[in-house]
């Protein structure tokens, strides 16, 4: 598989061959059968991962109802035309602009979303519906080679700390973590971090940016989707310098685990756990560095539909589908290993995605946006009180 490649131009007949070609079967040896050891296999994505049989026959199935994905949303574009997705946007003035085409098209792709967008539909499913191809069109052609070309040898302290991660993103993947690979991130997030002072870089972007890169076709596609992503998908203080917006969600998100789940969120404040030492890492990176890359990316078919909203349903989901194991935990160091040994092995997306939607139940956007602006002022307070200890204790050194 070509990693961050060119776009070049295919056949229906060849990208489906292809479609096929990359959801393998994986196949243990008959030794790793017998004992269900653990075993080694490359996603793809070209990770390694590790699991046992089961977790392989788990991905195995997985991996077949994404071909059967793959033949219903041909059969559309066959069908409807390979750009029927877009024709999804129903007017709020019903009587003059209601289509049912349209209406039939836009609840035909929420059900296919939720249920995985081919991969190699992906990334042009993804570009226009995000809101990318649009952003694009608002800036020259040439708006993001100039851009590369201008900052190429510019440095900053976004630029130096993004030098010092790229190593550091996904170590021995076969593509990430080469001097190509390591070259083309590097270009998307320095020219983010011009692009938008205020966010400059943030660590985790460099993840995120390299989910991207594997899963586009062009890096320019890459650096605008990472640009609708932070401009409009997510919450637009997410990534600021003092994360004042990750503060917030982790604020609104205790919140919502005492209304979804109150034993889990009893319990924990028993033990005096902090539900940010998992869920800081979940909310920067949107899951890259925790969830198998298949699952992750079924989580991101969601969020560049649907908005933020998804994060905390999966979230959520993480510690429902742990509710048990959790309640009988007596350390911090318990919880998060019961955690982390459940979203390294979370191959199943359509099991985490029903508990995110069906138990956990339906969250907007606009529900979130409403928990967020409750929760900004104490934690702006909060950060201004740290800020003037800072400072204190710089003038007490001087």
């Amino acid at each position: 598989m070509m990693y961050g490649g060119g776009s070049g131009t295919q056949s229906r007949r060849d990208m489906t061959t292809e479609h096929q070609s990359q959801i393998s079967i994986l196949r243990p040896s008959i030794r790793a059968r017998r004992a269900n050891m653990t075993v080694k296999f490359q996603d793809l994505f070209g990770f390694i991962v590790e699991g046992n049989v089961d977790d392989v026959n788990i991905l195995n199935e997985v991996r077949e109802k994404a071909r059967q994905q793959g033949r219903v949303w041909w059969a559309l574009e066959a069908s409807k035309g390979a750009n029927w997705y877009l024709e999804t946007h129903v007017s709020s003035t019903l009587k003059s602009s209601l289509r049912f085409s349209a209406l039939v098209n836009a609840v035909t792709l929420k059900r296919l979303i939720k249920k995985g967008i081919p991969v190699n539909l992906r990334p042009k499913v993804w570009f226009t519906l995000s809101g990318a191809a649009k952003k694009k069109s608002t800036v020259p052609e040439s708006y993001y080679g100039d851009l590369i070309r201008a900052v190429h040898d510019k440095v900053t302290g976004s630029t130096k700390q993004i030098d010092h991660d790229l190593p550091r993103t996904f170590p021995g993947h076969p593509w990430l973590d080469t001097p190509e690979g390591h070259a083309a991130l590097r270009r998307v997030l320095v020219g983010y971090s011009f692009r938008d002072s205020d966010v400059g870089y943030c660590q985790g972007l460099n993840y995120v940016a390299a989910m991207l890169l594997l899963v586009m076709k062009t890096e320019e596609e890459a650096f605008w989707m990472l640009a609708v992503l932070l401009e409009n998908v997510l919450f637009n203080d997410c990534y600021t310098s003092n994360l004042s917006g990750c503060h917030v969600d982790q604020r609104v998100f205790r919140d919502m685990l005492t209304k979804k789940c109150p034993r889990i969120a009893a319990h924990l404040e028993t033990i005096e756990f902090d539900v940010s030492l998992v869920c800081t890492e979940w909310f920067i990176c949107l899951f890259s560095k925790s969830l198998p890359s298949e699952t992750t990316l079924r989580v991101w078919d969601i969020l560049f539909y649907e908005g933020a909203n998804v994060l905390f349903n999966v979230a959520l989901a993480i510690f429902k589908m742990n509710e048990e194991e959790l309640l009988v935990t007596h350390q911090v160091g318990d919880v998060i290993n019961v955690i982390q040994r459940t979203t390294h092995r979370l191959f199943d997306p359509d099991e985490l995605l029903m508990v995110a939607f069906d138990k956990i139940g339906l969250m907007t956007t606009n529900t979130l946006s409403k928990q967020r602006k409750k929760q900004e002022p104490a934690v702006m307070a909060e950060l201004d009180q740290r800020l003037k200890r800072l400072n204190s204790c710089h003038d007490d050194e001087k």
